[in-house]
């Protein structure tokens, strides 16, 4: 039996994950410094997108479950988290083929890229949020790909995409701890420990991950019902239970990879 290993997920969205113990270039973003730079995006291992799950926030879930199972872990800090599960192995993303990727969604923590938020300070000692970019990046330069922006200054479509992206991660994480302490409080959070087989005595386990509990959630009644209806969570907790049919499809993917070698 293998393991299945969940790879530590940053909270906030600040690096690439493949540069998450790297070194960065990194400025705060501007139309003025930066009015040539072009963005040419793409997917890779090189790019640190070989992972076998990632960060997802509530916003996301009615759009990730079409693709991706959703699981809940805890971090560091014993807080909750959702994550969207791409492989079986360690640095292993089923849905990543060559430079792209096979998916009809995308997770804001990689459409973000390769940008980020920060807090800086102004004149007056209060704090704003800012948008920086890694120079680094080897997916930005003068001549490939689509501009940031705009002759006249503005935003490139691109860039109000990835802007976006941004924008939907930092209110998301926000938003998580109001669900997920909801959750809790209804009990609908139930501990599990996956069994994927794959045939030939091939078997992963995925240890350590909570879900949505089935028996909790259709014993949900009257005032408790309300209260997960009147705070917006009742469809994210329908998602992240229907997501689970896609374990199916990871182990499909999962034995194609293994037949094609």
């Amino acid at each position: 039996m293998r393991n299945f290993f969940l790879e530590p997920v940053g909270m906030i969205p600040h690096p690439s994950p493949g540069k998450l113990q790297g070194t960065m270039n990194k400025v705060q973003l501007s139309n003025i410094d930066h009015g040539g730079l072009r963005l040419a995006r793409r997917y890779s291992a090189e790019l640190g997108h070989s992972v076998n799950q990632l960060l997802l926030v509530p916003s996301e879930f009615e759009e990730a479950q079409r693709d991706y199972p959703i699981l809940f872990r805890r971090d560091a800090d014993g807080d909750f988290q959702a994550v969207a599960i791409l492989g079986l192995d360690r640095g292993e993303n089923l849905h990543l083929d060559t430079d792209r990727w096979n998916a009809r969604y995308i997770p804001a923590i990689i459409r973000r890229e390769p940008f980020f938020l920060e807090e800086t300070s102004d004149q007056d000692g209060g704090n704003s949020v800012a948008t920086f970019v890694d120079l680094d990046d080897p997916r930005l330069g003068s001549s490939e790909g689509e501009p940031l922006f705009l002759p006249l200054g503005g935003n490139s479509a691109q860039l109000d995409e990835a802007l976006a992206a941004l924008q939907t991660i930092r209110e998301g994480l926000v938003q998580q701890r109001a669900m997920f302490a909801l959750f809790a409080h209804l009990a609908l959070l139930r501990p599990v420990n996956l069994q994927v087989q794959l045939g030939d005595g091939l078997e992963y386990r995925i240890p350590d991950v909570f879900t949505i509990d089935a028996g909790e959630f259709a014993a949900l009644s009257g005032e408790s019902l309300n209260r997960l209806h009147r705070s917006g969570f009742l469809p994210h907790a329908i998602f992240a239970r229907s997501s689970l049919a896609n374990i199916n499809r990871l182990i499909e993917m999962k034995a194609a990879k293994l037949t094609n070698g």
